[in-house]
């Protein structure tokens, strides 16, 4: 048999979200290889540890179903032509005895309508001679996170989408485990908290987190949206009013700092609040005591306060949009959410979650999502978040006609988005670009991601915002809109 040996862009299996595997070597994909000729068995298993995979091989099918059963395996290469053997036949024999390990069949050009009956047997997919080392590492590791992506759909509709902490926030990847440290050491005490994130990551779930964990668990949380309103409204429903202090003002009413306190003021998009409004904060925050609109005695006030934006705040006050002196005495401890598309594996977790509490709540029989969707979900870059997942997964449980989310479910946005990921492939060095031109695209992919958050984007690429902006006017890069 011929094998055509080319470079490859990748140096491993790829990592899937979630899988464990890493192209480091830390946890190889395992592979067996059938083929009864011996010494193809030994180009593959040499061309494909070249490239990452730990590889066991036979010549015979007996031996390679006694191993299938025995050793961990994350996928089967097997040749059509076995002598002496019906190589559909230990297709079958293969898939019945582990399902879980998907099986891709070599076979000649001339063999597609073998290879067709091999994919009815159950194989995952098949490749024709002469094999390219390249391609069949590619169908490897396609294979390999298939397998990954089908263990944990299947983990996640096993557990019905419980959250996975005490705290009430859901959450696997390394960076939901930060915020869960973050939220318990916060607990212990009663500093004044800044949460941070886009839109929709659920700044509001960690600071009811927090609350319910403190010592102040018992006692009122009390949330109010600085963007909602105008100033002066603003300022009755924080410190409240006197009867007579304005022309609707018809009786007294207690501000939000004293209905919270014993427990936590919750101020949610604290950057969109007027410049105004801000300097009475400060000077509330400053003396823990409040003056109702139109009172002349101040009330004093035992209250947790927990602020929260999706602005770039130290922005905002280097343009003067923002009190520096305010800014300092809320960000005492700040907790920055992460975005979805950070999230990895947390994707399918808060899927499989919504998937569950829509149907119930709706009386649909619907318990999992399909493998297709699931990767459309996990390829979809969420500029709303969490907050537009679960809008997707309540529109999905409510079209679905199967005990499955297909991706005919999914919202159109979803379904249609095509991945914007930066790969260098290709081998003719004229057709790779310059080390300049690649800075310039992975700055602007950085800042796409931080949806144009200069700092963020700063903190990403390992520079100070100075040194970034410097790059922007050299490289003409144009920030996203």
């Amino acid at each position: 048999m011929t094998i055509e040996s080319t470079p490859l862009v990748h140096s491993g299996p790829a990592a899937w979200p979630g899988s464990g595997r890493s192209t480091t070597g830390a946890a190889m994909a395992r592979v067996l290889v059938v083929d009864d000729d011996h010494d193809t068995c030994e180009l593959l298993r040499s061309g494909l540890a070249r490239r990452g995979f730990e590889v066991e091989t036979t010549t015979r099918a007996e031996e390679a179903l006694e191993i299938a059963r025995r050793a961990n395996l994350d996928v089967i290469v097997t040749d059509v032509h076995l002598r002496n053997e019906d190589g559909i036949e230990l297709c079958k024999q293969l898939v019945e005895a582990r399902p879980d390990v998907p099986v891709v069949i070599m076979t000649a050009h001339g063999d597609m309508s073998m290879a067709i009956d091999a994919i009815r047997a159950g194989a995952y997919d098949f490749l024709p001679k002469p094999l390219k080392m390249q391609r069949l590492a590619l169908t490897l590791e396609r294979a390999v996170e298939h397998r990954a992506l089908r263990a944990e759909l299947r983990r996640l509709q096993e557990e019905g989408g419980r959250p996975t902490r005490p705290i009430g926030l859901i959450g696997e990847s390394k960076a939901m485990e930060r915020v869960f440290e973050l939220v318990e050491t916060l607990a212990g005490g009663d500093a004044t908290v800044l949460v941070t994130g886009e839109s929709g990551t659920g700044k509001e779930l960690v600071a009811r987190a927090i609350h319910r964990q403190s010592a102040r668990g018992n006692g009122p949380f009390v949330a109010i949206n600085c963007a909602a309103m105008p100033a002066t409204l603003l300022e009755s429903e924080l410190f409240g009013h006197v009867k007579g202090a304005f022309t609707d003002a018809k009786n007294t009413r207690q501000g939000l700092f004293v209905q919270a306190d014993g427990g936590t003021l919750f101020l949610d998009e604290i950057g969109e609040m007027p410049p105004e409004m801000q300097a009475k904060l400060l000077r509330v925050l400053q003396e823990r005591t409040v003056r109702p609109v139109g009172g002349d005695r101040e009330i004093p006030f035992d209250t947790r306060i927990i602020a929260a934006t999706n602005r770039d705040l130290d922005e905002e006050v280097e343009q003067g949009q923002f009190r520096e002196d305010l800014y300092y005495r809320i960000n005492v401890v700040r907790v920055p959410v992460p975005p979805l598309r950070s999230r990895g594996r947390d994707i399918l977790l808060l899927a499989q979650h919504f998937l569950v509490e829509h149907a119930n709540r709706s009386h649909k029989e619907v318990h999992g999502i399909s493998e297709p969707a699931a990767r459309k979900l996990l390829s979809y870059d969420w500029p709303g978040n969490v907050r537009e997942l679960e809008n997707c997964m309540e529109r999905a449980v409510t079209l679905a006609r199967l005990e499955e989310i297909t991706v005919d479910d999914l919202s159109e946005s979803v379904r249609d988005h095509q991945s914007s990921k930066i790969i260098i492939s290709g081998d003719d060095p004229d057709e790779m670009p310059t080390l300049e031109e690649m800075e310039r695209r992975y700055i602007r992919r950085v800042l796409e991601a931080t949806r144009g958050n200069k700092s963020h984007a700063a903190r990403v690429l390992g520079m100070d915002r100075r040194t970034l902006y410097r790059k922007l006017e050299r490289l003409e890069i144009q920030l996203p809109s």
